[in-house]
C-alpha cells in the first residue's frame, strides 16, 4: 500500500485534533442509541403491531423479531428522471431481503427537488433548505425504531447529502445508499453549450432551445453532466458507502438490478447480531471525510460540496472547513475531465474506467486513505473493482490497469492539471470559493469595475441591453441562504460566458451558489459573510475595482477600508410571497454561514 500523500496526511491531522471532543460526542450517541435507544425488543405490543401491521407475508418474521428488518428511505418521485426507476425498487428490495432471510419496509419517502427544473425559477430559494428537510424526513421515517439497518435510495444534489445527515443520527445502523444510474448519453454536451449561448444572445428561439434540452435530458436516469447529482455517486465512492461500481450503471439494466440486489445481501451481512457490524456513523469517519474531499477535487466535482461537505461532516461531530478543502486542492492533482469540464459526459467517464480506476489511481499514489471501514469490503481497496455478469452470476473485476481514454481520465503522475481545481480565496470582502478546472489559467485573475445587483435577472436584462459590453466583475448580492435561501445563479453562465468570448475580462462575486455546472468564467461565489447581516459584499458601489486572483487567493474591492467601513450598507431588496418560499423563512432567518454548512437546522441542534 502507497504512503498517505503528507499534505493528505496532515489535513486530516488536523481535521481529527479540531473535531476530538465534537467526534467523541457523536460517537458516544450513537453507542448509547445502540443500547438503549429506540428498537423492536423494546417496543410495546401495541407500538410493535402497529409497525407490522400491514407487512403482508413479511409480517411473521418481522414479529418474531430474529431477522434483520431493512427501513428503506426513499427519493422517489417520477418528475424527477433521476428517481423515475425508485419506483419499483421497493418491493424488489423485499425480494432481495427475503432471499437472505431478512424483511425491508419502506420506512418513509423524503422530498426529491430537481434543479434543473428550479434553475432561475422562484422555487429554487427552497432547493438548498430541501436538504435539511429530506434529512429531518429520514429521521422521521428511522425514529420508529423498527428497523435494524437502512437502505437509502437517492441520487441528486441535497437529496445525497440531506439523507446522509439524517441517516448519521441514528449512525448506529448499517446502511448502504443505492442508486439507479444515469441515463443514457443525449445530444453532445458542446452543442447544447453551443446553443445555450446562440440563445442568450438572441440567434435562435425557445423552440430550438427547448429541442435542444430535450435531447439533452431525454429520459430516466440521473442526468449526465459532471454536477452535483454526479459528485454525490462519486463521494459515497470514495467513502465507501456504495456497492463497488454502482454508481454509472445505466437504469433498466440486468447489471443494476444485480448491483442492487448484492447491496441489499451485504445490508444483512453488516448487522449488529453478527460478527462484522458496519454502522453508518463509524463509516463516516475524518478519513473518509477527506477522501470525499481528495474525489471531489480528482475529479472536478461540484462546487456546491464546498457548502454540503461541512455540512455532512458536522452530523458526524466532525469540523470541516475550507482551508483543508484549499490545502488537499493543492496536493491533489486533476485526473478527470468530465463535461462541464471536458467534452464527454459521466457514461463515457464510465467506458473509460470510470470510478473504479480513479479509486485504484488515488490508493496507488497515496492519495486517498485505504484503512476506512467500507460497506463492503475489507479496505477501500476492494471498492476498485466493477462489477460484471458472468452468465447470471455477479462478479467484481479489479480496475483496469490504464485508462481507456487519456483525453478524459488519466493518473496522477500524468494529470490534467497539477491541482484540484477548487480555491479559497479570502480578502477584504470575506472568504469565497473558485473553481479554477474549468478556467483557463490566463483567465484565473481579473482585476475590473464592479456592476452590482440584487438578482440574476437584472444581470440578464442588463446583458441584453448592452450594458455589460466591457471588461466588468458582475457582484450579485443578497443571495445567500439568510437572505433568500442561496439559489443556484445558473442563468447567468451563458451570458457571462458570451462576454468572456467576445473579449472582455469578466468575473463573478456573489454570496450565492452556481451549481456543478460552474463553468470557464471565473467565479468567487459562495462569499461568506453574506451581505444581508452586514457581510462586505453589501458595501460595493457600481464602479469600485475588484480583484480576484485564484493564483494568489485574493477577493477584495480597492476601496479603503476606512471608507468601505463606512458606507451604509445596501438595503434588503423586497420579497413577494409565493411557491411556498414562505413557509422556509425559519430556515432562512436560522441558517449559518455557506462554510459551515448553511443549515438552520444544524445550527439550531448545536452541531
Amino acid at each position: 500500500m502507497a504512503e498517505i500523500h503528507p499534505e493528505v496526511a496532515a489535513v486530516t491531522a488536523r481535521v481529527v485534533e479540531r473535531s476530538r471532543a465534537s467526534r467523541r460526542r457523536y460517537l458516544d450517541l450513537i453507542a448509547r442509541e445502540r443500547e438503549a435507544g429506540v428498537h423492536r425488543p423494546k417496543l410495546a405490543c401495541g407500538n410493535l403491531a402497529h409497525g407490522f401491521a400491514a407487512a403482508g407475508e413479511d409480517k411473521a418474521a418481522i414479529r418474531a423479531g430474529r431477522a434483520m428488518n431493512i427501513g428503506i428511505v426513499t427519493a422517489y418521485n417520477d418528475m424527477l428522471s433521476a428517481h423515475q426507476p425508485y419506483g419499483r425498487y421497493p418491493d424488489q428490495i423485499k425480494v432481495f431481503a427475503r432471499e437472505r432471510g431478512a424483511t425491508a419496509q419502506v420506512a418513509g419517502g423524503t422530498p426529491a427537488m430537481c434543479d434543473g427544473v428550479t434553475q432561475g425559477q422562484r422555487g429554487m430559494e427552497m432547493s438548498l433548505f430541501s436538504r435539511d428537510t429530506i434529512a429531518l424526513s429520514a429521521a422521521v421515517g428511522l425514529s420508529h425504531g423498527m428497523f435494524d439497518g437502512a437502505a437509502l435510495l437517492g441520487i441528486c444534489d441535497k437529496i445525497v447529502p440531506g439523507l446522509i445527515i439524517g441517516s448519521l443520527r441514528f449512525g448506529h445502523l448499517p446502511t448502504i445508499l443505492i442508486p439507479a444510474g444515469p441515463m443514457p448519453s443525449g445530444l453532445a454536451n458542446k452543442e447544447k453549450q453551443r446553443i445555450r449561448q446562440l440563445y442568450a444572445e438572441g440567434k435562435v428561439g425557445r423552440e430550438e432551445l427547448l429541442e435542444s434540452e430535450s435531447a439533452s435530458y431525454h429520459g430516466a436516469g440521473t442526468c449526465t453532466f459532471y454536477g452535483t447529482a454526479n459528485s454525490n455517486q462519486m463521494m459515497m465512492d470514495v467513502m465507501g458507502l456504495h456497492m463497488p461500481g454502482a454508481s454509472f450503471i445505466n437504469p433498466g439494466t440486468k447489471l443494476r438490478q444485480a448491483v442492487t440486489r448484492a447491496a441489499i445481501h451485504r445490508l444483512t451481512e453488516i448487522g449488529a447480531d453478527g460478527n462484522d457490524y458496519r454502522p453508518l456513523g463509524l463509516c463516516i469517519d475524518e478519513k473518509a471525510i477527506v477522501n470525499a474531499v481528495v474525489g471531489l477535487l480528482a475529479t472536478g466535482g461540484s462546487t456546491n460540496h464546498a457548502i454540503h461537505l461541512p455540512a455532512m461532516a458536522r452530523a458526524a461531530g466532525i469540523v470541516l472547513d475550507w482551508e483543508d478543502i484549499d490545502r488537499l486542492s493543492a496536493a491533489v492533482p486533476l485526473i478527470a475531465r468530465v463535461y462541464p469540464n471536458g467534452s464527454g459526459d459521466v457514461n463515457h467517464f464510465h467506458a473509460a474506467g470510470g470510478m473504479s480506476f480513479v479509486i485504484a489511481a488515488l490508493l496507488d499514489a497515496g492519495l486517498l486513505h485505504d484503512d476506512i471501514l467500507t460497506v463492503a469490503g475489507r479496505s477501500l481497496r476492494d471498492h476498485a473493482r466493477d462489477p460484471k455478469l458472468a452468465g447470471d452470476d455477479l462478479v467484481f473485476e479489479d480496475a483496469v490497469a490504464e485508462s481507456l481514454d487519456p483525453a478524459m481520465l488519466r493518473r496522477p503522475a500524468d494529470p490534467f492539471q497539477p491541482d484540484g481545481g477548487m480555491r479559497l480565496v479570502r480578502g477584504n470582502l470575506g472568504r469565497a470559493t473558485f473553481k479554477t478546472s474549468a478556467v483557463d489559467p490566463e483567465r484565473r485573475t481579473i482585476e475590473a469595475p464592479a456592476r452590482v445587483f440584487s438578482d440574476q435577472d437584472a444581470v440578464i436584462q442588463a446583458f441584453k441591453a448592452g450594458e455589460l459590453e466591457r471588461d466588468v466583475v458582475v457582484v450579485v448580492r443578497f443571495q445567500g441562504p439568510r437572505a433568500n435561501g442561496m439559489p443556484e445563479l445558473h442563468k447567468l453562465t451563458p451570458p457571462l460566458g458570451v462576454l468572456q468570448d467576445r473579449g472582455h475580462k469578466v468575473a463573478l462575486v456573489t454570496d450565492g451558489r452556481m451549481s456543478g455546472a460552474s463553468g470557464k468564467v471565473p467565479a468567487a461565489i459562495h462569499l461568506t459573510p453574506e451581505a444581508l447581516g452586514g457581510g462586505p459584499i453589501g458595501r460595493i458601489r457600481d464602479g469600485d475595482v475588484v480583484r480576484l486572483s485564484a493564483a494568489d487567493g485574493l477577493l477584495e474591492v480597492l476601496v479603503d477600508e476606512a471608507e468601505l467601513a463606512a458606507r451604509e450598507p445596501a438595503p434588503l431588496p423586497p420579497t413577494e410571497e409565493g411557491t411556498g418560499r414562505e413557509l422556509f423563512a425559519f430556515m432562512r432567518a436560522g441558517a449559518d454561514g455557506a462554510e459551515q454548512g448553511a443549515s438552520a437546522m444544524l445550527a439550531a441542534a448545536g452541531l
